[in-house]
């Protein structure tokens, strides 16, 4: 009998509990931990099916170099020490700015993100790209302006909401909510609560929801503006919040005054009465909203999420509890990069800004490598993320990665980016190495695990946190290290942390290098540069997060963070590491004037001009697109590209071309029969699903599929069939309305 090892998955950022039995070295059965404060007990079928990742068939166990468009095996000295050259080489002739890092995306480890990052700002650059930038660049804009920093999240609270919406969010199906599937059905079941879903399809979410408005593709901008225009028509605004929290709102309120909101309701496909007595509920009862990529990947994405801000914030839900609330973080989830700041670096070619928290959107990343213009990106350090199976248009990226100087990929496998590198280093996997994530899901608690090794790694593997302090070694960036610090990283923590600041006291550039610091002393006897920049980071932890660690039992002091790492490694499961205060939640606002400021000037002129005749003619879909693709789908059998044994969806149909019975019976396709389906950015092939989920008029694809596993590849990969371009002015890729046509095989 084997013995169980307690862990998290990896798989998406909820990062359930798991307990992993480990039998004769190899991970053989996965359960859902009990014991995990946050999940406690859930998990989703893909948590259970954890080895098929843990054991890809692609695995890379030695560093390779490509020679003569073949890879090669060569030793760990030899591949750092030429990357390290090549990558000197390249910024000392071109600068900077032609080297860039695309990483900090894994669902299960964020401390690869703190020593890439690292070396990016010890080697000049600010080119950071990431999944948040191709998710989230025009939310997290909108939440800079209104929330004064791109990094407050506003999160649902919705253990304490009378009414949750899911706007553009199939949370049955994609979780992104602690125990998502099971506080879903408990509200929609509640007397006392409401479920309503905003979403053109019948997806699993609208199923359970007590109300569903099947908004018609690409009208969410306008139905917003409806909503609020009923609100304020009405007077239903919340006068006493907006005058104690809102700024601006009077300069906006004309925006929607005498709007034709029955008229933008018709040109959403909705009856007017069930979107009012929505209005209504809002205006009576404390409610959240969860929007997901419907919204942020879709029709005039920033405009839809700007007016669901402004909606939040006239029916007083912002900050307050049952609201949109800013979670405690134990470190924000990126820094704030406005872009009206001088010094905070655009693209060369597209002149797009780091929107998301600093991260750039992957969309324009061909267009940065294949302008032609002399301060153009020639070097790509790629780290745990697939962007040829993962980001918009599979074809931009493979013409522009082949033209690159020098692109280096760690991962735990030959991914099809890892095809076209120069270089692949070997990544343990996150049940090889220590690591956590910060993915700030709750409220007011503060949750943190800290995952461990529970099998070994094979081969030369090493964690992508030593990978990258290993390439810096070799670049002269990390300080020289005194003995005394490597001898007292042997002995006591709070011993080798009093000498580290000493000597961090005398040597300026020991701040900057800290984690490759720690991963050269601690992390050298751990065996784990992860973990000892952990121990770093809740050693010098925000004020913030102190404060919330002492409301969680944790008492203040310097050891505090000591502490707390201490109980990290006694508790497995994880732990509430702190809890926010509700009542300060307005505290958390980084404004000029302390309050919302929801008047964005960027966004008057469409905002004032959107209009229902306007948008009716714009949706005419072309003749030779007459259809709208929904390139993306999350559900039980996929898994980004983390799953890449088609094994493990075994008598499932898990890639499918979904269509509405009505367009399959006027293209006279059957159910299962292969056919071609064609954007602006090419034709893929695949099965067809009939399904009165979808709506009509619509196609749906989901994503993490079209991967190469051994000599074959499964599934279609949906990217093939999106283009870079088609973006938002932000970056964020237009996903949720691709126009396209469907044709027999």
């Amino acid at each position: 009998m084997g013995k169980w090892h307690k862990t998290g998955c990896v798989l998406c950022a909820q990062n359930c509990g798991l307990e992993l039995q480990v039998e004769n070295g190899r991970i053989v059965r996965a359960r859902p931990d009990k014991d995990n404060p946050r999940s406690r007990g859930y998990v989703c079928r893909k948590g259970l099916n954890i080895a098929y990742h843990q054991y890809p068939k692609d695995r890379v166990t030695e560093p390779l170099k490509k020679v003569n468009n073949r890879f090669e095996p060569v030793t760990w000295d030899r591949a750092v020490g030429e990357i390290a050259e090549k990558m000197q080489t390249i910024a000392e002739k071109h600068g900077p700015q032609s080297l860039a890092y695309m990483g900090g995306s894994a669902q299960g480890g964020h401390m690869e993100a703190t020593f890439g990052l690292t070396w990016l700002r010890a080697m000049g650059s600010q080119y950071y790209y990431s999944s948040a930038g191709q998710e989230f660049s025009d939310a997290w804009w909108l939440f800079g302006r209104i929330l004064g920093k791109q990094y407050n999240l506003a999160i649902p609270d919705e253990h304490a909401t009378e009414m949750l919406v899911a706007w553009g969010w199939n949370g049955m199906e994609s979780h992104q909510m602690p125990r998502a599937r099971k506080t879903l059905t408990e509200i929609s079941r509640d007397p006392d609560k409401i479920l309503v879903a905003v979403d053109p399809r019948k997806s699993e979410t609208a199923a359970a929801a007590n109300i569903h408005l099947p908004v018609r593709p690409g009208t969410d901008a306008l139905l917003l503006k409806a909503m609020i225009a009923i609100i304020v028509s009405n007077g239903w605004e919340k006068s006493d919040y907006i005058q104690n929290h809102v700024e601006g709102w009077n300069r906006i309120r004309p925006w929607f005054e005498d709007f034709d909101d029955k008229a933008a309701i018709s040109a959403c496909e909705l009856e007017f009465e069930p979107v009012y007595e929505l209005c209504r509920l809002m205006v009576s009862k404390k409610w959240c909203v969860h929007p997901d990529l419907g919204l942020y990947m879709g029709r005039k994405n920033v405009l839809s999420l700007y007016f669901l801000m402004i909606l939040e914030a006239v029916c007083g839900n912002f900050m307050v509890r049952g609201g949109n609330v800013i979670p405690g973080f134990i470190v924000p989830m990126g820094f704030h990069a406005d872009e009206r700041n001088p010094k905070t670096w655009r693209t060369a070619a597209t002149h797009m800004p780091p929107a998301a928290a600093g991260s750039f959107p992957p969309a324009v990343m061909p267009e940065e490598i294949l302008s032609g213009q002399a301060d153009r990106l020639r070097a790509v350090y790629v780290s745990a993320v697939n962007p040829l199976r993962s980001y918009p248009d599979t074809r931009a990226y493979e013409k522009a990665f082949s033209s690159l100087d020098l692109l280096v990929v760690n991962d735990i496998v030959m991914s099809e980016t890892a095809r076209f590198a120069h270089y692949v280093l070997p990544c343990r996997s996150f049940y090889e190495s220590w690591d956590t994530s910060f993915f700030p899901n709750t409220f007011p608690e503060v949750f943190l695990q800290v995952r461990r090794p529970v099998v070994q790694p094979p081969g030369s593997c090493l964690e992508s946190s030593q990978i990258t302090t290993m390439i810096a070694d070799r670049m002269g960036l990390i300080p020289q290290i005194p003995d005394s610090l490597y001898q007292a990283a042997a002995g006591s923590r709070l011993d080798f942390g009093a000498r580290l600041m000493e000597w961090a006291g005398k040597e300026p550039a020991a701040m900057a290098a800290m984690p490759f610091v720690l991963a050269k002393t601690l992390g050298r006897q751990w065996d784990s540069a992860a973990l000892a920049a952990i121990w770093g980071l809740l050693m010098t932890a925000p004020k913030a997060f102190r404060k919330n660690a002492a409301r969680a039992g944790f008492e203040p002091g310097p050891d505090q963070g000591d502490r707390i790492f201490q109980a990290l490694l006694d508790h497995p499961e994880g732990l509430w590491a702190g809890i926010a205060d509700p009542d300060e939640n307005m505290d958390m606002l980084k404004t000029q004037s302390g309050k919302l400021e929801i008047f964005v000037p960027e966004l008057e002129d469409p905002a004032k001009t959107l209009a229902p005749e306007a948008e009716k003619a714009e949706l005419r879909m072309p003749p030779d697109f007459p259809l709208i693709l929904h390139a993306g789908r999350h559900f039980d059998c996929n898994a980004n590209t983390l799953m890449r044994n088609p094994e493990w969806n075994k008598s499932k149909r898990d890639c499918t071309v979904a269509v509405h019975p009505d367009d399959a019976e006027a293209l006279g396709l059957e159910d299962g029969r292969q056919v071609e389906i064609t954007t602006a950015a090419g034709s893929v092939r695949g099965p067809l699903q009939i399904s009165k989920q979808v709506r009509p008029g619509m196609v749906i694809i989901p994503h993490g599929f079209g991967l190469q596993y051994g000599d074959e590849t499964h599934g279609i990969n949906v990217n093939a069939l999106t283009q870079n371009t088609h973006r938002s002015d932000l970056g964020t890729p237009i996903h949720r309305f691709v126009p396209c046509r469907l044709t027999a095989v």
